[in-house]
């Protein structure tokens, strides 16, 4: 009687056991550097990077302004396969659920229909005085009602632990959308780098080969000595070697973008990446450390499976109260078919309660192990935040250092062009021999090679913070 109060108050107040889940406190540092967090970047080739408090826009990738790679990017976003099965998964999940809810929340209803040919011997009963009658047919019909009763809360933890896996299927779609167009975005900045590198490097072949020729003629006027055509021809041979590795580096980012965007590598339609197609963002928005655990969708997939945790707890301590189940039916039975629906002469109300007493321990240790995988979600969760502190923070620094690389290539740069400048003017006139001018355009060409380098590394950088601050999802 005492346990049948407890739970009917229990019920009554509409509570549940176990915990209640509550998100974990946000980082509460306001800066993600150690030192001082850079507020904008050194200016190279004319553009210095901002960064302002600001959360990143859905559509991330158009801050480049490539009409090319916003095209790329939606392909992608729209026929990946990676895509569908991530989508696929989260409408599994609220399929169980949904089938869950119905399961617990409504009776469960069943009709029965059934005929039984029957023959009764009353002989085997000892009734002798009366002839068995022969064969018969009973018919039955009835509707079966049941109904488990939620008193301590076990069916509503058991939801709220589905509807958290759902929440992690939709957070893990989300960032499958947010890895698959960041890495839509890196592959066309990394083929446009490439690109970039294989035509400076064949001009740099071509400026050597120049120089060979030239050796060569000396050496056959005894001007230089074997040794010098055989170091030119090494320099030339060592150049020649990298062009073949970066075509084949091209052809497999073009293949690497054809199975992103749902196509075969042989039938892929995809356009040619170029530098010079992209803008850098002059202005990246930057969002609070406390506020990354709510824009990253990495990091609230980790809270969902914390909070599925926190709830298989409830139902683990459900377990070990009673369970009350109520059920009626009410059905005919007749001989004849035609009157079985015409009254009711079978119905039954009944109900039933179960209080666990000994298990051998087993419902107190499952309910230590949901404990203990709770544990192991937290540190989890916790890991999946650092973790997202840690890739702003080497972004931002990799950004700030990105401008200072490039302003020194575009130093050197600037100073090879205006050497080759000075050269040519010299050669023009007869003051140096074409030999010098050919090294002095081969430097050129190399300084050039190294600020493309350092362009395509400084894009992909800021496609890189983008993407550790969420990347914009809603």
């Amino acid at each position: 009687m005492r346990t049948l109060v407890l739970a009917l108050s229990v019920a009554l107040a509409g509570c549940a056991v176990g915990p209640d889940f509550k998100p974990p406190d946000a980082v509460a540092d306001a800066r993600y550097t150690p030192g001082p967090q850079p507020e904008r970047t050194a200016s190279a080739l004319g553009t210095a990077q901002t960064f302002v408090a600001g959360d990143v826009p859905q559509q991330w990738w158009t801050l480049f302004a490539s009409p090319k790679l916003d095209e790329t990017v939606g392909a992608a976003l729209s026929a990946s396969p990676t895509l569908r099965q991530a989508s696929a998964r989260l409408r599994e999940a609220q399929e169980n659920l949904n089938a869950r809810t119905g399961a617990t929340q409504l009776p469960r209803v069943d009709a029965k229909l059934s005929a039984t040919r029957q023959q009764v011997d009353l002989n085997s009963v000892g009734i002798s005085q009366i002839p068995s009658p022969g064969p018969f047919t009973l018919y039955n019909a009835s509707v079966q009602v049941s109904y488990a009763l939620d008193l301590f809360g076990g069916q509503r933890r058991e939801l709220e632990g589905l509807q958290a896996a759902v929440d992690y299927q939709r957070y893990e779609l989300e960032a499958a959308r947010l890895s698959l167009a960041a890495n839509v975005v890196t592959a066309a900045i990394r083929e446009a780098g490439l690109r970039a590198q294989l035509a400076d490097t064949e001009a740099i072949a071509e400026a050597q080969r120049r120089q060979l020729g030239i050796i060569a003629e000396r050496l056959r006027v005894g001007g230089v000595a074997r040794v010098d055509v055989q170091r030119q021809q090494a320099e030339l041979a060592q150049t020649q070697a990298l062009v073949p590795a970066l075509r084949q580096q091209i052809d497999a980012t073009q293949h690497q973008l054809a199975v992103y965007t749902g196509q075969t590598p042989a039938g892929a339609q995809l356009p040619a990446f170029r530098l010079d197609d992209m803008r850098l963002p002059e202005t990246l928005p930057v969002s609070l450390p406390s506020e990354l655990a709510r824009r990253r969708p990495d990091i609230r997939a980790a809270e969902a499976l914390l909070h599925q945790a926190s709830a298989d707890i409830g139902v683990a301590t459900a377990n070990l109260y009673p369970q009350i189940t109520l059920t009626a039916s009410g059905g005919t039975q007749d001989m004849r078919a035609r009157d079985l629906f015409s009254h009711l002469n079978v119905w039954s109300l009944a109900a039933g309660v179960v209080q666990p007493v000994f298990h051998g321990g087993e419902l107190r240790a499952q309910k230590r192990a949901k404990e203990a995988a709770y544990e192991q979600s937290l540190g989890a969760y916790q890991q999946a935040v650092l973790q997202g502190l840690q890739n702003v923070a080497d972004t931002l620094r990799a950004l700030d250092a990105d401008a200072g690389t490039l302003q020194a290539r575009e130093d050197n740069a600037r100073q090879t062009r205006d050497t080759l400048a000075v050269v040519s003017e010299q050669y023009r006139l007869g003051g140096v021999s074409q030999l010098t001018l050919l090294d002095a355009e081969r430097q050129s060409r190399q300084a050039a090679l190294d600020l493309s380098q350092a362009t395509a590394t400084r894009l992909a950088d800021s496609a890189a913070l983008m993407q550790a601050l969420g990347g914009g999802w809603e």
